[in-house]
């Protein structure tokens, strides 16, 4: 995470200053765990910025992961589309 190595601390040192384990900051910062409420306050209080900031973060990640599977999805239907025999206009 750019931000921490930012402010010299490590993954380790930031599960240390807000009491998450060392497995949770890790798959915070990997997109695999979200960032609850409470997260938010406590990255709040470790890092100087406000827990809107974190949650707006984790917002914007998880319409990103929706928006790619939905693209993904057409991506999928349009190839079903293409193998369609499709008549000559008129």
């Amino acid at each position: 995470m750019e931000y921490l190595d930012s402010l010299g601390m490590t993954q380790r040192d930031l599960a240390a200053r807000t009491g998450l384990t060392p497995k949770t900051v890790n798959e915070i910062v990997q997109g695999k765990a979200p960032i609850t409420a409470e997260t938010a306050l406590k990255l709040e209080r470790v890092l100087g910025r406000p827990a809107h900031f974190w949650q707006n973060l984790e917002s914007l990640y998880q319409a990103a992961r929706v928006r790619e599977q939905e693209q993904a999805h057409l991506v999928g239907d349009l190839d079903w589309l293409k193998r369609l025999p499709v008549p000559p206009a008129g």
